[in-house]
């Protein structure tokens, strides 16, 4: 393998927190990957920083493959094709996601629930991702990037915008109601644009002084703790921190009839639930399992319309752990964003 064929990547050795030292991640030249069937490779513009990277690289996602590249929000150019592709031309800028493959014949993916497919597989989980130079995917799961976004403001779009899209849908939101945030990091500020623009009040909660000054500033009618009251009874409220403990205050600030969404792949234990205080005059607690395709291009779509805006912090690509670091510790306003190609 020569040299030109070589890339720099990111690739987690040994999962654990990720203030250790060693650091759970190492930055390694490794051989750039060789599109399969049904394939494109994709030469790495730029990839968000997500809090699922994080997961993986702490150990609290299991191992699913050794030594693995993460990173699940890449938008990159078309240079090369696997066999069998026609979707894309080179050159093309394309999104790679969080989903990457899906069975295609369970029941679940036959009934447009492929996020709930036994067979699915993980971009930078199941396969390497794009804390790195180069990345493949499959064509049938990559996307195309609105125009009006430059690399490093889409990236965010392709795992925390698709999913606080599909966060957002379960939260069942009435029209014109009023919708709790816990956690505002990168996927909570998309999401949070997206109800502001239907005429949805925000309340947000969160533990970072900086994230709650942000939101404000995105137009969100209050911004607290992540434990504190509801200055006002919610209709819906969705959970983006990994923390099980915030779910009963979370409900308690629940209006009757309001719907609780999850959404991450990982939390914390929930406590015990006390019926009368928690879950009576029907309030509803929902899970958000990974997205379909069909919720990416509808978010894409409604984010182009809507001039959804990423706020992002960037760093280079030898920076990555430090910018895990700092979404650790929950500094970070918006979502980072590792820039990798001109």
């Amino acid at each position: 393998m020569t040299r030109e064929r070589m890339m720099r990547s990111w690739q987690v050795t040994d999962p654990a927190p990720i203030d250790s030292d060693p650091a759970p991640l190492q930055l390694v030249e490794r051989p750039v990957p060789e599109p399969a069937a049904g394939e494109v490779l994709v030469q790495v513009l730029a990839c968000g920083v997500c809090r699922t990277d994080l997961h993986v690289a702490e150990g609290d996602l299991p191992v699913h493959r050794a030594h693995v590249t993460p990173g699940r929000e890449i938008v990159g150019r078309v240079v090369g094709f696997g066999k069998g592709t026609g979707r894309f031309a080179p050159g093309d800028r394309i999104g790679i996601p969080w989903l990457r493959r899906t069975g295609g014949v369970c029941s679940y993916c036959r009934s447009g629930r492929e996020n709930l497919c036994s067979r699915s597989s993980y971009t930078g989980w199941d396969h390497d991702g794009g804390y790195a130079e180069y990345a493949t995917v499959p064509e049938g799961f990559a996307y195309r990037i609105p125009d009006r976004y430059d690399p490093a403001t889409a990236a965010p779009l392709l795992c925390a915008g698709i999913i606080g899209y599909r966060a957002l849908r379960r939260a069942e939101v009435p029209a014109g109601g009023r919708l709790g945030l816990y956690g505002f990091g990168g996927s909570a500020h998309i999401t949070a644009q997206i109800a502001l623009a239907q005429g949805v009040e925000v309340h947000v909660f969160t533990r970072g002084a900086r994230a709650r000054t942000f939101a404000l500033e995105l137009g969100a009618a209050s911004a607290g703790g992540s434990g504190d009251p509801a200055l006002v009874p919610l209709d819906s409220a969705i959970i983006f921190a990994p923390a099980g403990q915030i779910v009963p205050r979370a409900l308690e600030n629940l209006a009757p009839g309001g719907t609780l969404a999850l959404a991450g792949i990982h939390m914390s234990d929930v406590p015990p639930l006390d019926y009368q205080n928690h879950l009576f005059h029907e309030k509803r607690l929902t899970s958000v399992e990974s997205n379909t395709r069909r919720d990416g291009e509808e978010f894409l779509t409604l984010a182009d319309r809507l001039d959804i805006d990423p706020k992002v912090t960037p760093y280079p690509l030898e920076r990555a752990d430090e910018a895990l670091r700092h979404l650790g510790h929950g500094d970070m306003a918006g979502a980072g964003v590792l820039s990798i190609s001109e």
